[in-house]
C-alpha cells in the first residue's frame, strides 16, 4: 500500500504551484504571470509544534536535495516531519543524544561538534541550521546552578548537554544573557563561513528577561547578523498551545515569553539594514 506523502513533500507541493514565476505569452502577443488565487499560503505566524513550522520554512526556503547540516542536532525534533530523502543531512552536536531521536539517525550523529568551530569546508554548504540554548540559565559554572531542574528537565535534556559552561571561568568571558549572544554570535560567523553563496542560515531563538531587564534576542541576532553580510529573509514565530505557569510569584514585572522565533538568514549582501538611527532626526 503507498504510503501518504509527508507534511514537507505536500508544503512543496503546495509551493511549487503558489510561487509559479513563470510569464506565459498570449494568443494576442501580451506576456502574463501564471498563478492562480490560494489561501494555500505559509504564514509567519503559528500555533504549534517547531517540526510543523520548520517543514514550511524548509518547503519554501531550501530546494529539495540540498546539503544541510543541522550543528545542534539535540533528538531531531525538527526533523520530524521531513522525508530522511529529501536532504543531504549532517547532523551533529556538542553532545550527542542517543535518547529520543528517529530511529533512521541512530549512529548517524556527529559528537563533540562545537558550532562555532565547524569540521566542514569553507563555501560547501546550502544550509545550515542553528539551535543553541538560548536561555542564560543554562550557561552556568556550575551544574547544580543550571535551569531544567525538576520538572523542567526534560528541557535541559534536549536543549543542553547538562554540563557547566567551563569557558565562563574566564575572567573576560561574557556573562548571564552576553553568554547567550556571544555563543549565537560566533556560530553565526562560523555559518557564514561554511555556507555557499546565496545559501541559508536557519536559526531558532527566544527572548528573555534577565537580571529584571528585557533583552530582545531576535533584534539582537538580528542586528548582529546583517553586521556578517547576511540579509535577513524571512521570520517565523512559534507560539505554545499551552499556558506556562511558574511555582513562586511576587510581582509580575513583564509579559511571559510564550513565543519564539525561527529567523531566516541569506548569506547575501543587499542595501537592507534592520538597524535604525532616529537621534539624527530634525526636531
Amino acid at each position: 500500500m503507498e504510503m501518504q506523502p509527508p507534511k514537507a513533500r505536500r508544503a512543496r507541493d503546495r509551493q511549487a504551484r503558489l510561487f509559479d514565476a513563470s510569464i506565459e505569452p498570449t494568443n494576442n502577443g501580451k506576456r502574463v504571470a501564471g498563478g492562480e488565487a490560494t489561501t494555500d499560503l505559509v504564514f509567519s505566524a503559528h500555533i504549534g509544534n517547531n517540526a510543523e513550522v520548520f517543514a514550511q520554512i524548509l518547503a519554501l526556503h531550501v530546494p529539495l536535495g540540498a546539503t544541510i547540516a543541522d550543528v545542534t542536532y539535540g533528538q531531531g525534533a525538527f526533523w520530524r516531519d521531513i522525508d530522511p530523502g529529501d536532504y543531504t543531512l549532517f547532523a551533529s552536536d556538542i553532545a550527542a543524544k542517543t535518547e529520543g531521536i528517529p530511529s533512521h539517525m541512530a549512529g548517524k550523529i556527529r559528537s563533540e561538534v562545537d558550532c562555532r568551530d565547524l569540521p566542514y569546508e569553507s563555501c560547501s554548504l546550502d544550509c545550515v541550521v542553528l539551535d543553541p540554548p538560548y536561555m542564560e540559565g543554562l550557561f552556568r559554572r556550575s551544574e547544580d546552578h543550571l535551569a531544567g531542574s525538576g520538572t523542567h528537565a526534560s528541557f535541559r535534556r534536549a536543549y543542553s548537554h547538562g554540563k557547566a559552561t567551563d569557558e565562563l571561568e574566564a575572567a573576560d568571558a561574557p556573562k548571564w544573557h552576553d553568554a547567550v549572544v556571544d555563543l549565537y554570535a560566533r556560530a553565526g560567523r562560523e555559518a557564514y563561513r561554511v555556507l555557499k553563496p546565496n545559501g541559508m542560515f536557519i536559526v531558532k531563538c527566544q527572548d528573555e528577561v534577565s537580571a529584571n531587564k528585557q533583552r530582545l534576542t531576535h533584534i539582537e541576532i538580528i542586528t548582529g547578523s546583517e553586521s556578517l553580510g547576511f540579509y535577513t529573509k524571512d521570520l517565523f514565530v512559534v507560539v505554545r498551545s499551552n499556558r506556562a505557569g511558574i511555582s513562586r510569584l511576587k510581582k509580575q514585572e513583564h509579559a511571559r515569553k510564550n513565543h519564539s522565533y525561527f529567523i531566516v538568514f541569506q548569506k547575501r549582501k543587499v542595501k537592507i539594514s534592520s538597524s535604525a538611527s532616529f537621534s539624527s532626526l530634525r526636531p
